[in-house]
């Protein structure tokens, strides 16, 4: 029979070598385990997919609308000989889910069919807004531009977010169109006076406009842009056309949009 002696330096012994292989375990449990993250290229942490979903702010392809491009594609407007204003409209479906930076590309063709130039550009999709691809002066030499398509060169990476302009409203457009001369003669022009009616300014915003006739084509667009809008009070964005539109304006559609913000 073990004397009390001989068990108490077992059960010492046994102690010392837990505490050891506990602190082992320790090290090497902190050196090898990494935490789940949303960027780990594996499901885990409670992600409906891999790295998107549950606590990752990017949305997975099962939890969003894709986004509608209307026009059949692109429009175009004239503003000077061999150059063009290209847009294309874009309904972004999804309340909760925003996408930056998309990427896209217009094709401008002659009449013959024939490509004349290419333009690339990037637009953020707002939360519950729809938006404007938009581009200005595109330049065709002495072709005839007959046709612009346009189309996403890499689909939108959504995440939650929520309308961050919710408190802007839109109080009044005026458009107008200068001068007694010919269609080229004459010149047109847009104010839209908006208001802030939250606390808290809004920065950096864009204002896109989109001018409709009767049978609701649309027939003019441009942008601007406003740096500051505090709260409570009326700013006036502006926008200029070098042509007219001989009276054919009946509706105004606008735009405003700012940087999305990413929810948690």
């Amino acid at each position: 029979m073990a004397t009390w002696s001989s068990r108490r330096k077992f059960i010492y012994g046994g102690s010392i070598i837990a505490v050891i292989l506990l602190i082992i375990f320790s090290v090497f449990f902190s050196i090898f385990y990494k935490s789940p993250t949303c960027t780990d290229g594996i499901r885990n942490g409670g992600e409906q997919d891999v790295d998107c979903g549950g606590k990752c702010i990017k949305l997975c392809q099962s939890a969003f609308l894709p986004a509608k491009i209307k026009w059949g594609g692109g429009k175009y407007e004239k503003i000077a000989d061999g150059l063009y204003n290209v847009a294309s409209y874009i309904i972004n479906p999804n309340t909760g889910g925003a996408a930056v930076s998309v990427p896209y590309k217009f094709t401008l063709y002659d009449e013959a069919g024939i490509l004349i130039t290419e333009k690339r550009g990037v637009v953020t999709l707002p939360a519950h807004r729809n938006a404007l691809a938009f581009e200005s002066a595109v330049n065709v030499g002495k072709r005839n531009l007959s046709k612009v398509t346009f189309e996403f060169t890499k689909q939108p990476q959504w995440f939650k977010s929520h309308d961050s302009l919710n408190g802007l409203s839109v109080l009044d457009k005026k458009y107008a169109e200068e001068g007694n001369g010919s269609y080229e003669e004459r010149g047109s022009s847009l104010e839209v006076t908006l208001e802030n009616r939250n606390l808290l300014p809004y920065n950096n915003i864009t204002v896109s406009a989109v001018l409709y006739d009767n049978q609701d084509n649309a027939i003019g667009f441009s942008r601007t842009k406003i740096d500051s809008i505090n709260s409570q009070e009326p700013v006036s964005a502006f926008f200029t056309w070098p042509s007219s539109r001989q009276g054919k304006v009946t509706s105004i559609e606008i735009f405003p949009s700012s940087e999305a913000i990413r929810d948690r």
